[in-house]
This record gives structure tokens, C-alpha cells and sequence, in this order.
């Protein structure tokens, strides 16, 4: 990867989506965005990974090699989950970037309670992901994630290339367009790493606390928080 030369503006993502959203093949257009992105910002790029599966990593590696990983390691996680973002680490030509919030969970329940998650788990999000998020995406000029829109509601608006006007950064959601065919065909494809809590009906994975398996025919993220109302944990809305 370059030096990044280029400032990220909205008319930049702008012109990039409007040029990335008319491939129609879903691995030519995610390849592609993720080489524009890669070309454009250089080691200002990154991508995160939640590490259900390491198929966004895998597609990036391709088109990038060498580029940085995000992790948000909350200290909340799976063992699985782990174990798939090391597996991920050692087998893929990427960057791992393991990032954790100031605070211990121990720490955490010592100034807040214990099991903030359940009492307020908008506020421990925010503390153990979208902070730490930040932070750490404050070295960079632009960004990528695996979200689709066929995932939820909340995300069938989704960009290809979007503007984070929260952060100041071009975003890339270079799986936007694709569907769960097209993310099973290529991981059967390419043998990329799963997290093995996929194989018990795990479709989101997220914090343990906060997760739960989820029924045939229930929306991919009725699992997350399921019961108190929240959607999304804040870092892509």
C-alpha cells in the first residue's frame, strides 16, 4: 500500500459509489471497491472485522494485501471468537489490529456496577466498541466493514461507498450489495475461516452477554440484544 495523497471529502465517496454500485457481480465489485480504497488512501485504510467469519478480511487481503484488521477485542467475547481472529491472523495476508477500551471489564464494573450490558447496554457499547473505535480510527482517512443490506432493516440503505460524516471518513461497505448465497458460495469457494458459533444457529455474533442464537426464519440479528429494543451497538449508525 501507498502513502495516502488523496483528502477524503463527501464528493469523493459520492463519485466512488456512483461508480463501484453499477458492477453487478457482488466478488468483482467488493474486489474493486476494496482496491480503489486501498490505491486511494494507502495505509490511511482499514478495515474492522467482528470475526464471525473471516470473509471481509479474506476479500480485502485479496485486493490489499497487507492491510490493516481491525478488532474491537471488548473483553466480552467468545472464546470461538478469538480463536477464529487468530486463526484469521495467522492463515490470511492482513494486518491485525487488535484494539481494547481503557478499561478492564473489571475496572468497567467497579465505576459502573457489574453487567452494565444489562442494565444499560447503549452505554456499554459505547464504552467497550464505539469509543475505542474512534480512537483508534482517528490515525485513519478511511474505513471498511461487512455490513449488508440484507441483514437488517435498519441497513437495506446501506452505500457501497459512503461518506461517515460522524468521523470525518470515506466508509466502504464493499459487502453491501451481497446476499447470504453469495457470502456462503464464496467462503465454501475459497475455504475461508467461519467462526464455528455459526454451526449452532450463532447468525450475528457479537458480545457473549449480548448474543444469542437465533430461530429459522428470524431476522440475522434478532439475536443481538435480543428483547431490549436496541439494533445496532452504534458504530455504523
Amino acid at each position: 500500500m501507498t502513502t495516502a495523497v488523496v483528502q477524503p471529502t463527501p464528493d469523493l465517496a459520492a463519485e466512488a459509489d456512483a461508480r463501484f454500485e453499477g458492477i453487478a457481480d457482488p466478488v468483482e465489485q467488493a474486489l474493486a471497491v476494496l482496491a480503489w480504497a486501498g490505491e486511494t488512501f494507502g495505509q490511511q485504510f482499514a478495515i474492522t472485522s467482528s470475526m464471525a467469519d473471516g470473509l471481509l478480511a479474506h476479500l480485502a487481503g485479496r485486493a490489499v494485501p497487507g492491510v490493516n484488521v481491525v478488532f474491537l477485542d471488548t473483553g466480552y467475547h467468545f472464546a470461538e471468537t478469538i480463536g477464529t481472529r487468530d486463526w484469521i491472523a495467522g492463515v490470511l495476508p492482513i494486518t491485525l489490529v487488535n484494539v481494547t477500551p481503557p478499561q478492564t471489564v473489571a475496572e468497567q464494573d467497579a465505576v459502573h456496577g457489574a453487567r452494565l450490558h444489562d442494565r444499560d447496554p447503549d452505554l456499554c457499547c459505547s464504552l467497550r466498541k464505539v469509543q475505542p473505535l474512534a480512537r483508534v480510527l482517528a490515525g485513519f482517512s478511511a474505513w471498511g466493514s461487512g455490513v449488508r443490506r440484507d441483514e437488517a432493516a435498519t441497513r437495506a440503505g446501506t452505500r457501497v461507498v459512503d461518506w461517515d460524516a460522524k468521523r470525518g471518513m470515506v466508509k466502504v461497505n464493499p459487502l453491501a450489495a451481497w446476499t447470504q448465497d453469495d457470502v456462503d458460495a464464496y467462503i465454501a469457494e475459497h475455504q475461508v475461516p467461519v467462526n464455528p458459533l455459526q454451526e449452532i444457529g450463532f447468525a450475528s455474533i457479537g458480545c457473549a452477554p449480548c448474543t444469542r442464537p437465533v430461530a429459522a426464519g428470524e431476522d440475522p440479528r434478532a439475536g443481538r440484544w435480543a428483547g431490549r429494543g436496541k439494533t445496532e451497538c452504534g458504530l455504523h449508525v
